[in-house]
């Protein structure tokens, strides 16, 4: 589950709001073990989810550091690389 969670600071452009809340999607999911809540736990779990997504903007927003934003095309790349050499080029 977690493992969909991808960093999200120092990107030009920054993160979206979209892409924060997936994120914390994400980390409500995993806490809570349920990838849908009940409707007993439904309002709790947006609740999270909502409370997590605003951490985390505040979180990347007050971050500072000197390096060069990170390009996402590169990254992607870079992780398409790393997957091809850890499982394979899917052509054998």
């Amino acid at each position: 589950m977690c493992r969909n969670i991808k960093t999200l600071y120092n990107f030009d452009p920054p993160a979206t709001d979209e892409e924060i809340q997936a994120a914390a999607l994400q980390f409500v999911r995993k806490l809570s073990g349920f990838n849908t809540p009940s409707k007993a736990n439904e309002d709790a779990f947006q609740l999270a989810i909502g409370e997590v997504t605003e951490a985390a903007r505040k979180l990347l927003g007050s971050l500072v550091t000197n390096a060069e934003p990170r390009n996402r095309e590169v990254e992607i790349e870079r992780a398409r690389l790393r997957n091809a050499k850890r499982f394979g080029n899917g052509s054998e």
